[in-house]
């Protein structure tokens, strides 16, 4: 199965509410583990779908997928979407991969994160300063 067809397939899984949840996890593990960054686009496109349509469990699942394959450049992405308040009560999951992705490159992720500080959207900018706490202080400070 390609890298894709294993993305569409995953994404079929989240959208059906009896899909197996083990067959779901390991699928989307198999595909983090790739490596394989062709489907970044989709992700990206399945996780904004996923914000829009509401659906808490595919904005984890797709943000853990996305951020352990695109790193710190997807973190906007990741931020942008965990910013979207759907009334869950947390957002673990996808908090923990904000905070490992951002730490797999903290140069990268603080240039990423200080200018999100600053969005229009306060909940983007409040989670930003949120993430910038748990990056090591820049090597000028």
């Amino acid at each position: 199965m390609t890298a894709e067809n294993a993305v569409r397939r995953l994404v079929a899984l989240l959208d059906d509410p009896d899909s197996d949840v083990d067959a779901t996890i390991r699928l989307a593990d198999e595909i983090a583990a790739s490596g394989d960054r062709g489907p970044l686009p989709l992700l990206e496109a399945e996780l904004d779908r996923a914000v829009r349509d509401r659906n808490p469990y595919a904005r984890e699942v797709l943000g853990g997928v996305l951020g352990q394959l695109g790193g710190a450049p997807v973190l906007p992405v990741l931020l942008r979407a965990s910013a979207v308040d759907m009334g869950e009560a947390d957002q673990d999951g996808l908090a923990t991969e904000i905070v490992d992705v951002a730490l797999t490159d903290p140069v990268t992720a603080r240039a990423l994160l200080v200018p999100l500080t600053r969005d229009p959207d306060a909940a983007v900018a409040v989670r930003a300063e949120w993430a910038l706490r748990f990056l090591p202080a820049p090597p000028d400070a």
